[in-house]
């Protein structure tokens, strides 16, 4: 065997074999550990220099067979890395790096999810603490991640698109994600002909955001209003009547500045989800405080047409909406309109093609699963491919037996 582990070219030999027989430890036997002894020889190749020759039951570079090794990616799939670890008796990292070793083997040429792409969703996910973001292109037709790289921003997301052949490029022809602006900058420079959508999910979130900005300014008020009349009428001796009025006013604007700060659950949830108490708090609020009421229906009117699938409808509702958002005089909602107006275009998109990012949401689920049972990475490559592997249609095969058509 004088072949290159790597480009498996026949190669004249470099040395003969080695002192000591190297050893690659197998899949166990009934728990009796099971290791594999063979005296290798290097080979010398013109493009890898001088390597060790190919062994047909090991990966290069591997010190385990590869059954063994995609035991472990078949078992970390579904399992805690700490469990995988234990049973199967190895070291934590090594886990990572059989896990690479074998989607290298059953996906040689990743850039082949690359090729047919039409509908693609964009989206960035924290990792750990800290601000640390991997960016992941999704293909909506497969669920399938296409892409990973580690860091989120325009030069990320340049990386992808240069990597892109021109057949590639012309192939897309819808794009989602946030309203992020570095998004819309790379559609607009490499795929100009491209629908750009704004997923329905953030636009929502944007209104929330509002709300509750309006929310908060609206508790400070009232606590204020509150603390102030307890300021100006301190309880004296003398004059009960007079005394427990004060204290019935001071009750009530206590009361009403706790009813807005546990609103929280009864403004953003939809008004078919609500439990009774959080639509009695809520009968409150719009009994008690219009601009918070104006902010409420502000949102809730977004939300619903939203949801609207005829575009010249939806159309006709967001100009309405607009006009009123800007009559509105709630500053936090001026704020918004300004960003929907700019995003009108790609959320009427988003209502035409009727495409969102809640797959790419799903997939960040996934992704957190991913993280969470591998209690974090301390490589980052190691969790990229985990993604890769987990987040497609890559199927791993175990040993000595055939592969399902679908797992």
């Amino acid at each position: 065997m004088n072949d290159c582990p790597f480009c498996h070219r026949r190669l004249p030999g470099y040395d003969t074999a080695a002192k000591h027989p190297k050893v690659w430890r197998a899949v166990d036997f009934g728990g009796i550990l099971v290791e594999i002894e063979y005296s290798t020889h290097r080979v010398r190749c013109p493009e890898h220099g001088i390597v060790t020759a190919d062994v047909p039951w090991a990966y290069p570079g591997s010190s385990f067979t590869k059954d063994f090794d995609l035991a472990v990616a078949w078992l970390a799939k579904y399992l805690p890395r700490s469990a995988v670890s234990n049973y199967m008796r190895i070291d934590w990292e090594t886990v990572g790096n059989c896990i690479s070793r074998s989607l290298h083997d059953l996906e040689p040429e990743r850039s082949r999810r690359l090729n047919g792409l039409v509908n693609i969703g964009i989206d960035e996910t924290s990792y750990r603490k800290g601000h640390k973001y991997i960016t992941l292109i999704v293909n909506h037709d497969t669920n399938e991640v296409v892409w990973v790289a580690h860091g989120h921003g325009k030069s990320v997301l340049e990386q992808f698109y240069k990597g892109l052949t021109p057949e590639q490029l012309s192939s897309i022809k819808v794009v989602t994600g946030d309203g992020a602006r570095w998004i819309t900058d790379c559609v607009n420079e490499f795929t100009p002909d491209c629908e750009r959508c704004v997923d329905p999910f953030h636009v929502v979130e944007w209104a929330m955001d509002a709300l509750d900005e309006v929310r908060k300014e609206r508790w400070h008020k009232a606590y204020e209003e509150a603390s102030k009349l307890a300021k100006e009428n301190p309880q004296k001796r003398g004059r009960p009547k007079s005394a427990d009025r004060v204290a019935a006013a001071i009750k009530a604007a206590c009361d009403k500045a706790s009813e807005i700060k546990d609103s929280t659950y009864s403004l953003g949830k939809a008004p078919e989800h609500l439990t009774n108490r959080q639509q009695v708090r809520l009968d409150l609020i719009q009994a008690k405080d219009l601009q918070l009421l104006r902010a409420y229906s502000l949102k809730e009117s977004l939300r619903l047409l939203l949801k609207i699938q005829d575009v010249n409808q939806a159309e006709k509702e967001l100009k309405h909406w607009l006009f009123w958002t800007s009559h509105s005089r709630i500053p936090a909602f001026k704020e918004l309109y300004k960003k929907i107006k700019r995003h009108k275009e790609h959320i009427l998109n988003t209502i035409r093609f009727g495409l969102s990012n809640a797959r790419i949401e799903a997939t960040n689920n996934k992704i957190k699963l991913i993280i969470r049972k591998a209690y974090g990475f301390r490589n980052i490559q190691n969790m990229m491919d985990m993604v890769y592997l987990v987040c497609s249609n890559v199927r791993i095969p175990l040993p000595n037996r055939n592969l399902p058509s679908a797992e």
